[in-house]
C-alpha cells in the first residue's frame, strides 16, 4: 500500500511547529515561496524562530509577514535586501543575522540532509567569513552585541579553503510545482534553486504542491527532490496555485498606436 502524505490544510501541516523551532524555508526572491505554508505559521503563532532561507521575503509579503509580527529572532541568509523591516531590526538590535554567501548557504542545507557534518570551501577565504567579525547581532547603541567566531582554514592541493558546517532544521517549508501522494517533487524553473536543499535540511519537511499526483505519474527523470525528504503535502487548489508574485514589476511604455502606423 501505497504511502500518503496529503493533509487536510496548511493549518494542520503547520500545527505542531513549536515557538523556538528552526526552519529552512525554500524560494529565492518570492519566486516559489511557500506563501500559504507561511501564512498558515503566521496564523498558528508560534515565535522566537530560527529562518534559514536565501533570503527574508519582502516588506508585506512571504517571510516579510513574519519578520513584521515580531516572530522571527534569528536568520541565516544570504540576500536582505529589499526588505526594509529586516534592516530596521538588525540595525536595532531586535535581530540576529548571519549572512552566509549564496553557494555556500546552499551547500550547507544539501550538506545538513545529506548527513555531512561539514564541509571545506574556498568561499569566504580571506574576508571577515573565514577571519570572524562579522557583526551578527547588534546592540540598540549601535555597537556590535554579537560578532561572527573565526573558522579552521586548511590547503587542499595548495588552496586555502575554509570549514563551514552543515545546517540541519527541525523543519522545512517548500513549494513545488507537482507531487505525488508519496513526496516525491517537481519544480518548475528557479523554483528548484533553494527549495530542494532547504526540503533536504529538514527534519520534517512540509511541501504545498500546486498539483498533487498519483504515485507514478511522475517519470523518474522528473523528479528534482524524493519522497523520502517529505513528511507532508498541502494540495492547493488551483486558485492559490496561480500565486506567484514578484518583487519589482520593471515596463516600459508602450508606442502609441498612431505612431507605430506612421513608421
Amino acid at each position: 500500500m501505497t504511502v500518503d502524505k496529503v493533509v487536510g490544510s496548511a493549518r494542520d501541516a503547520v500545527a505542531d511547529i513549536p515557538a523556538g523551532a528552526s526552519l529552512a524555508v525554500g524560494g529565492f526572491g518570492l519566486a516559489g515561496i511557500p506563501w500559504f505554508l507561511i501564512e498558515a505559521l503566521l496564523d498558528q503563532g508560534a515565535d522566537d524562530l530560527t529562518i534559514v532561507s536565501n533570503n527574508c521575503g519582502v516588506d508585506g509579503a512571504g517571510l516579510g509577514l513574519l519578520l513584521e509580527a515580531g516572530r522571527i529572532s534569528r536568520v541565516i541568509a544570504s540576500y536582505v535586501g529589499e526588505n526594509k523591516e529586516f534592516g530596521r531590526q538588525y540595525l536595532a538590535g531586535e535581530l540576529t543575522v548571519e549572512l552566509t554567501p549564496q553557494g555556500t548557504l546552499a551547500e550547507r542545507l544539501r550538506a545538513g540532509g545529506s548527513g555531512l557534518g561539514a564541509f571545506f570551501t574556498p568561499t569566504g577565504v580571506g574576508t571577515l567569513v573565514a577571519e570572524g567579525g562579522l557583526p551578527w547581532r547588534y546592540h540598540p547603541d549601535g555597537s556590535v552585541a554579537l560578532a561572527s567566531p573565526p573558522k579552521e582554514v586548511r590547503s587542499f592541493a595548495g588552496r586555502d579553503m575554509v570549514l563551514e558546517e552543515a545546517i540541519v532544521t527541525d523543519y522545512a517549508l517548500i513549494r513545488a510545482a507537482v507531487v505525488d501522494r508519496a513526496g516525491n517533487c517537481r519544480f518548475h524553473a528557479a523554483a528548484r534553486n533553494f527549495n530542494p536543499p532547504a526540503a533536504m535540511a529538514g527534519r520534517v519537511t512540509l511541501v504545498e504542491a500546486e498539483e498533487v499526483v498519483e504515485v507514478g505519474e511522475l517519470a523518474p527523470d522528473e523528479i528534482h527532490l524524493p519522497g523520502i525528504f517529505v513528511q507532508r503535502i498541502v494540495a492547493l487548489t488551483p486558485i492559490q496555485a496561480l500565486r506567484k508574485d514578484i518583487e519589482k514589476r520593471t515596463t516600459r511604455p508602450r508606442p502609441d498606436a498612431t505612431q507605430e502606423a506612421t513608421r
